[in-house]
C-alpha cells in the first residue's frame, strides 16, 4: 500500500508542476497479452531442504484506465489496471509419520497494477517509444498445514513502441517485474522465489 501511495503522490506532483499549455486527457484501454513466470519453492525444514521449480504461462485480457498530459507529442500519464493476472498455481500431497500428511495447494496473482509512463515521439508520423515504471501486488492463496506465504508489493518497468492517430493509440510493450522472494510464516520457513514478465498489446481511446 505504501508503494501505491508514493506513486500516486508522484503523479499528483507531476500534474501540479505541469505547464498550463499542456493538454490533459483521460480514457480507457483494452489490453491483451501473455504473462510468464518462473518460480522455485525451497523447503525450510531441517529434514528437507529440497527445491521445486515450475514455469507458468497465462493469457490475459482486460481494460485499464488512464489520465495523461500531451505536450504536443511528448506525453506523460498515470495508468491503472484493475484486472488480476494469474502467475502460478500448484498442489502436492505429503505423506509422513509426523502427522502433517495431506494435499497442499498454493496460487498467486498479480493485482492492481499502477504505473507512471511517458511516450516519446519518433518524428511526425505518430510513432513513439514507451517507457513506464510500474508497481503491483502479488497476492497468494494457499492451503498449507500450519503456515502461509502472505502478499508482496513488487516494482517493474515497461518498454515498447506505439502509434497514435487522433484519440486512438496502439501499443506493444514488454513488462518485467523485479525478482522477489516470499518466506512462509506461522509454521515452517519454506520460501518461494519468482520472476514475472509479460508481453502486452494495448489499444486505447482518450477523451
Amino acid at each position: 500500500m505504501k508503494n501505491y501511495i508514493r506513486i500516486i503522490l508522484s503523479a499528483l506532483l507531476l500534474i501540479w508542476a505541469t505547464p498550463s499549455k499542456a493538454e490533459m486527457s483521460y480514457g480507457v484501454g483494452l489490453i491483451i497479452g501473455q504473462v510468464d513466470s518462473d518460480g522455485t519453492e525451497t523447503e525450510g525444514t531441517a529434514a528437507d531442504t529440497s527445491t521445486r521449480s515450475a514455469s507458468f504461462e497465462e493469457a490475459f485480457a482486460g481494460v485499464d484506465l488512464f489520465a495523461e498530459y500531451d505536450f504536443g507529442g511528448y506525453t506523460v500519464g498515470l495508468q491503472y489496471i484493475p484486472i488480476d493476472k494469474d502467475v502460478g498455481d500448484g498442489s502436492r500431497t505429503d505423506s509422513n509419520s509426523e502427522g502433517d500428511s495431506g494435499t497442499r495447494t498454493a496460487s498467486a496473482t498479480v493485482e492492481d497494477m499502477i504505473g507512471i509512463y511517458t511516450n516519446v515521439p519518433f518524428g511526425a508520423d505518430g510513432l513513439y517509444g514507451l517507457l513506464a515504471y510500474n508497481q503491483a501486488s502479488v497476492v497468494t492463496s494457499e492451503s498449507l498445514n500450519a503456515s502461509s506465504y502472505g502478499n508482496k508489493d513488487i516494482d517493474g518497468y515497461s518498454v515498447g513502441l506505439g502509434y497514435k492517430g487522433g484519440p486512438v493509440k496502439y501499443e506493444l510493450y514488454y513488462t518485467d517485474f523485479e525478482d522477489f522472494t516470499i518466506t512462509a510464516s506461522g509454521g515452517n520457513s519454506n520460501s518461494v522465489a519468482a520472476d514475472i514478465d509479460a508481453l502486452t498489446f494495448r489499444m486505447s481511446y482518450s477523451f
